[in-house]
């Protein structure tokens, strides 16, 4: 049975009325699973356990498609879930989900879906291995794994409306706003800007969260990719800045930059990506912290991984990996997916607070 036929059998069950209506639209269903077995480390100190585990790592299902209304004006729809491999459970339309009309002037969407400050991480890498494990590029990168309300820039935004630009000669552009419905009344606004085009692929993009953790504070972020494509390897890199308000007063600040390189090997691919996060600055008081970020000397951090993806098929991947988040004294960085706690330790004499681990995952699309 094909994608097509399935999600109108599964609308069928759901209601006649429903299966009406989708046979008028072009209807997809899809997904993935990926899921990795792991061993990972808090710290570095021979006398510590490892601890393993098995994750499912951004694994999906969901329905999309377009119906024509004439004139070359297209409805688009998607409803995503989370599906969770490694114990069961999931969130309907927990991921990107929404309703939008598209033509030859672009696309208008709304709903709930990730911003264009994340569209920027692919340009610095998010192959071969998809960095949704834990040798995700957003360890230190967007101070993720925090979301909005902790200060975090790596998260997908409900209650928003974006606007797509169509692609003109290898130019787009996109820009978001999103509303808190909580007690601060929160917005948050992104932008982007990209080119695609031959060998070069780069991006710049913004977002400004206003009242987001709390009513009165502002939290910004600029990041800025680029990435050459030599044929048999792809180079990259990334600057990032960071801004925060501090509820006790002044700022937190922080640069990032980076590097990574993806090299054809065989009938696979090796990545590699150096990244590194400088001490907090700004004239907020010594120890003030947002997310992974802490103010004051020794709290700067390296994010170092290396994997190897090996496809089986058209659609199922396999891969290997090894990723350590090298925090210095102070600071306070952990995986970006599937984290380990280590809200209140530090990088630390005693060498805690350095997470690190093996990876070996398999991915099927479908």
């Amino acid at each position: 049975m094909n994608k097509k036929l399935l999600a109108l059998a599964v609308a069928g069950v759901l209601s006649a009325p429903l299966a009406a209506q989708a046979q008028t639209a072009n209807v997809t269903l899809y997904g993935r699973l990926n899921l990795t077995m792991e061993a990972v480390q808090l710290g570095n100190s021979t006398a510590e356990n490892w601890i393993y585990r098995v994750n499912s790592n951004s694994s999906r299902f969901g329905i999309k498609g377009t119906e024509s209304l004439g004139g070359g004006l297209n409805v688009i729809f998607q409803l995503e879930s989370s599906a969770n491999g490694d114990a069961g459970g999931g969130t309907i339309a927990g991921r990107d989900t929404y309703v939008g009309l598209q033509g030859g002037w672009g696309t208008v969407k709304i709903g709930n879906f990730l911003a264009p400050y994340d569209d920027i991480h692919p340009i610095f890498g998010n192959v071969p291995t998809l960095t949704t494990s834990i040798l995700s590029t957003a360890a230190l990168w967007a101070n993720a794994p925090s979301s909005k309300t902790q200060g975090g820039f790596d998260a997908r935004l409900g209650n928003s409306i974006r606007y797509d630009s169509p692609n003109i000669s290898g130019f787009t552009g996109s820009i978001q706003a999103s509303t808190f419905e909580n007690n601060t009344h929160g917005m948050v606004y992104s932008m982007g800007g990209f080119y695609n085009a031959g060998p070069l692929q780069a991006g710049v993009a913004w977002e400004h969260n206003q009242g987001a953790r709390a009513a009165g504070l502002k939290d910004d972020a600029i990041s800025v990719s680029g990435g050459w494509n030599f044929g048999i390897a792809r180079v990259a890199g990334v600057y990032e800045r960071l801004d925060y308000d501090v509820a006790a007063g002044g700022n937190l600040k922080r640069d990032l930059f980076g590097v990574s390189g993806t090299f054809n090997l065989g009938p696979g691919q090796l990545y590699a990506a150096w990244i590194h996060a400088d001490d907090g600055k700004g004239s907020a008081a010594d120890g003030s912290q947002v997310a992974g970020t802490v103010k004051g000397n020794d709290t700067s951090s390296d994010e170092y991984s290396i994997s190897y993806t090996y496809p089986l098929s058209k659609r199922t991947l396999t891969y290997v990996g090894y990723v350590r988040v090298d925090n210095d004294e102070n600071a306070r960085y952990t995986f970006n997916i599937n984290p380990l706690n280590q809200s209140s330790v530090t990088g630390g004499l005693s060498q805690q607070g350095k997470p690190q681990g093996v990876v070996a995952g398999i991915v099927h699309f479908f």
